[in-house]
């Protein structure tokens, strides 16, 4: 780690209430990512590695298939730096594929099934996305299929979903379920993955400088502006690896991961994929979460780490059934994504009788920063201490001096989690990646004398629900398509279960009719299902505006926290859930 202005160690408060079995300073490998799963296979060929819906893959089997699969990909032209998407649900294929691609020393780039045409299309043209790696599923395969006509995007690899299930859900998927099946044409541009490994797995090596060469492309909003691509190289996702298991006293090839969050999302990607890929713990899976399905596999299963965002928690919590289900095999459930409430956390602890760990992070730092320790204290509404080899420094936004315990300013890190940069956004770079690779977060938080961080306020507007980021100008440029909109302003407001939910304030203009309903329908398609406003209020009145005229999110925000508005409307329809037509299979 680079030395220069650090803060002097004597102000690591964190090293006092450090862990006792794991050392801050701790050697951290420098390695492909593709080289875990090596290590894996040769320690642990026959261990199980994934539980797809009662279908079982071992650790071998998965390093075989993504070394058939590499070649396969080096065939069809794809070579370092190529930028290959995923754009799959939780199943061992994408497991499977990102390895391969890590093997090509290509850069991965993760698609939310869930997006709409017109993001998929954004966020290919904006990553240069060649090659895309798809099931189909026909709502997966038809919205990509046209991104070949109406994208730069070249190559489109289709696998069998129904391969990957077990016998006799693969015949039974077919039979009742065949209407969500696509029917696919392979031709020049379109490659079926089950031609592509018939071969021996010898693809040609390439030459990886893990600290330089890019993995993976994670698009969020980051601390600024629209959606972007964060630059995550090798040694950023195996540091992450590392520290998380680290952190958790992974015990390989014994330890058990529910794996319910979906691996698109980077939070599932460490702390899901890879963590279970170092360690060569079984990945219990489903394709999307149900909480009912979770809580029957949990009982089944009996997987050991849990990973969940607060909205999940939350439903556990409240779910009716739950004391039919055993979940005593539960050693830690580790929260990420938004923040845990405290009484969601006690309530948690309390009706399943695990340790509930609340960790921080950024897509821009792999993404984990922060976490309460497993052993030792672990402090309600704190995001807890520093991983290893982690620096959080706090400072102040105005003057960039470090502030003392107590006292807020934003929250920095540096570590050899933290991105690369941003995928040309040399603006964006220079304001997020400072004073030597010093990563701003944008969050506004406190140290304690203790070392534990606590997370106050956030500068940015980006808006947390659920885990996802939502940007509120997509959403609001999307809303004022709409002929009879005149004003709009988007905000996320707090919410018990989702932590913020999507909110937009609209003024309609004059002589024209706009309801809830008509308006959901209209943005349908132009937005996932995530970003469609939960909560809508209609005014008469011109939105709130700052001095110079300019719309004021942070005045109607206010006006929201001092009045509970008579005029909201809840959308009681999970918009989320509704949207994700996957695959409704019951685990074994």
């Amino acid at each position: 780690m680079n030395e220069k202005n650090l803060p002097l160690k004597e102000n690591y408060s964190w090293l006092k209430s450090y862990p006792t079995d794991i050392d801050w300073n701790a050697d951290i490998p420098i390695i492909p990512v593709y080289e875990m799963l090596d290590k894996t296979s040769a320690n642990h060929f026959d261990a199980p590695a994934f539980d797809f819906l009662g279908a079982k893959m071992t650790w071998g089997e998965i390093d075989i298939f993504s070394k058939k699969f590499a070649k396969g990909l080096q065939d069809i032209g794809v070579v370092k730096g190529t930028k290959v998407g995923i754009y799959l649900p939780n199943c061992p294929l994408f497991v499977i594929a990102y390895y391969a691609l890590m093997r090509c020393g290509a850069t991965v780039v993760n698609y939310n099934p869930l997006y709409a045409p017109v993001e998929l299309a954004n966020m290919i043209e904006d990553s240069e996305t060649d090659v895309v790696i798809t099931h189909d599923l026909e709502m997966l395969y038809s919205k990509m299929s046209k991104m070949l006509h109406e994208t730069r995007l070249e190559k489109l690899v289709v696998a069998s979903f129904t391969e990957f299930l077990p016998f006799p859900k693969n015949y039974l998927f077919q039979y009742l379920k065949a209407k969500e099946l696509a029917k696919v044409e392979v031709n020049r541009r379109i490659f079926r993955y089950e031609e592509m490994i018939d071969n021996d797995g010898s693809y040609t090596a390439v030459d990886i400088k893990p600290l330089e060469d890019v993995a993976l492309f994670q698009y969020t909003g980051g601390t600024t502006g629209l959606p972007k691509g964060a630059m995550l190289t090798h040694a950023n996702i195996v540091a992450n690896t590392e520290q998380a298991t680290m952190w958790l006293g992974c015990k390989e090839a014994e330890d058990k991961m529910l794996g319910v969050l979906p691996f698109f999302h980077v939070f599932a990607m460490t702390a899901v994929m890879n963590m279970s890929v170092r360690s060569a713990m079984e990945i219990i899976a489903l394709p999307r979460f149900e909480l009912d399905a979770t809580l029957k596999l949990i009982n089944n299963k009996k997987p050991t780490i849990f990973p969940a965002v607060p909205a999940i928690i939350n439903g556990v919590n409240n779910n009716k059934k739950l004391k039919k289900y055993d979940l005593s095999s539960i050693k830690y459930c580790i929260s990420g994504g938004a923040p845990l409430p405290v009484e969601v956390k006690a309530k948690f602890e309390k009706k399943t009788g695990c340790v509930a760990v609340e960790g921080y992070g950024l897509t821009e730092s792999s993404p984990v920063l922060c976490c309460n320790p497993r052993v030792g204290e672990n402090k309600a509404g704190s995001i807890g201490l520093p991983f290893p080899q982690t620096i959080i420094e706090i400072i102040d936004p105005e003057t960039g001096a470090h502030v003392t315990p107590g006292e807020r300013g934003e929250l920095c890190a540096r570590g050899p989690q933290v991105m690369k940069g941003y995928w040309n956004r040399p603006e964006d770079n220079a304001k997020t990646l400072q004073d030597d690779g010093r990563l701003h977060t944008g969050d506004i938080a406190i140290m304690d004398e203790d070392g534990y961080f606590f997370i106050v306020d956030r500068i940015k507007d980006l808006i947390i629900t659920n885990g996802y980021n939502v940007y509120p100008r997509n959403v609001e440029e999307a809303i004022y398509q709409h002929p009879s909109v005149d004003e709009c302003i988007v905000a996320g407001v707090p919410d018990t279960q989702r932590g913020e939910v999507v909110k937009a304030w609209i003024k309609r203009k004059e002589g024209r009719s706009l309801t809830v309903e008509d308006l959901k329908k209209f943005l349908g398609d132009r937005l996932s299902p995530m970003e469609i406003p939960k909560r809508v209020e209609f005014r008469d009145a011109p939105l709130p505006k700052t001095m110079i005229g300019k719309l004021s999110r942070k005045d109607v925000v206010a006006q929201e926290l001092e009045n509970d508005d008579a005029n909201d409307v809840d959308d009681n329809i999970d918009m989320e859930e509704k949207a994700a037509e996957m695959a409704k299979i019951e685990p074994s």
